[in-house]
């Protein structure tokens, strides 16, 4: 008994490939590699270029710009918002209200609303009435008067001939004409069919039949030979591409390599030999005293904002303090002095203007809620 395993029959070749497309793929792909793999070598040394460029000269100039940008144009202008329009547009809004505000609230509540509430009580009670009143009077006399002959008239003088018109003139002769144009489209219909058929067959044999032949045994076997060369090419170009890169890379890497040990290495021992012990001698002696002195002027100049904003909440306080008394004084000059209480009795005691509403009384043993208790 043989326990190997039948051998395998060689694998069939890809349906539609043959001698041609065998002869057409090795040129191909032998071209391509020559055309792609300097296009693929200048395309991956741009990238690096491109890269390094942007890691060492556009990102710190644009962080750079963006810091210089913040300086001159968006800091001052946050500084006077929030130091000079916002203190200002406080002190008009209160102005507004004070001046405007509240003296159109007082005309709205005591003079606009009764008016309103005047004019609404005229029109309910004495205008509605009358309006409904004159409304039916002229909807009765209307009825009576215009629309019953109207309408009688018209049934007489046009309803009834229409009727007579068109049942013994127009329908006779709507009916004649309907039977001689079904009798013309019959005769139509069947002259433009007989057209159409010959038109059809005259068009089949002269043009389709002809036009299916060259489809069939010119374009089509011409196109497959045309997408057998394009897929051809296409894998080349693709094939080459992938080895231009493998190239492109071993390259890149050798050039790396070389770079490191020409220029990196030296210039990595220059920066821990040489310029890191100087830069830390730089800070200890220089930078360290320069911080701290400047550190302390922003504390000076904290301190010095801090006393502005005081003295300017106390000159604001005091314009309210003086605006409060030119009120007072004006009010004093128009209604003049609160009357004086008779002397003896005792003086009540005045409940204080509060604008939310008061709450209920407190409950004390005295007092009861309940409806049996209750006085």
């Amino acid at each position: 008994m043989d326990l190997e395993k039948p051998a395998r029959p060689p694998a069939a070749a890809p349906a539609g490939e043959g001698c041609l497309v065998v002869a057409i793929r090795i040129p191909v792909r032998i071209v391509a590699l020559v055309l792609v793999v300097p296009v693929r070598m200048a395309w991956d040394a741009l990238v690096v270029a491109g890269r390094f460029l942007n890691d060492t000269l556009l990102r710190p100039l644009g962080r750079a710009l963006l810091w210089v940008g913040r300086a001159v144009f968006v800091w001052p202008f946050v500084g006077l918002w929030r130091y000079v329009l916002v203190p200002s547009g406080k002190g008009l809004a209160w102005l507004g209200k004070v001046l405007l505000v509240l003296p159109a609230i007082a005309f709205y509540r005591h003079v606009l609303t009764p008016l309103g509430h005047g004019a609404a009580w005229l029109y309910a009670r004495v205008l509605t009435p009358i309006g409904a009143g004159a409304w039916a009077a002229a909807v009765w006399l209307g009825r009576h008067l215009v629309v019953v002959p109207v309408l009688w008239l018209g049934r007489h003088l046009v309803v009834v001939p229409a009727l007579w018109l068109y049942r013994w003139v127009l329908a006779p002769v709507g009916r004649a004409v309907a039977w001689c144009g079904r009798g013309l489209v019959w005769l139509g219909a069947t002259v433009v069919t007989g057209i159409g058929a010959g038109l059809y067959w005259i068009t089949r044999i002269l043009l389709v039949l002809p036009a299916l032949a060259v489809w069939r045994w010119v374009l089509v076997p011409v196109g497959r030979v045309l997408a057998v060369v394009a897929r051809e090419v296409g894998d080349a170009l693709g094939h080459a591409w992938r080895v231009a890169g493998h190239l492109s890379l071993a390259v890149g890497r050798f050039l790396g390599r070389l770079f490191r040990w020409v220029f990196v290495e030296p210039v990595r021992w220059v920066y821990r030999s040489v310029l890191t012990p100087v830069g830390h001698v730089v800070r200890d002696t220089v930078l360290r005293p320069v911080g701290d002195a400047a550190r302390a002027v922003g504390r000076a100049t904290g301190q010095a904002l801090a006393a502005a904003r005081a003295s300017v909440r106390q000159a604001l306080a005091a314009a309210r303090a003086s605006v409060r008394q030119a009120r007072a004084d004006f009010r004093r000059m128009l209604l003049g002095e609160p009357a004086a209480e008779p002397v003896g009795q005792p003086k009540k005691p005045q409940l204080a203007h509060r604008r939310e509403p008061t709450g209920p009384e407190t409950r004390t043993l005295g007092s009861s809620t309940t409806a049996l208790t209750k006085d």
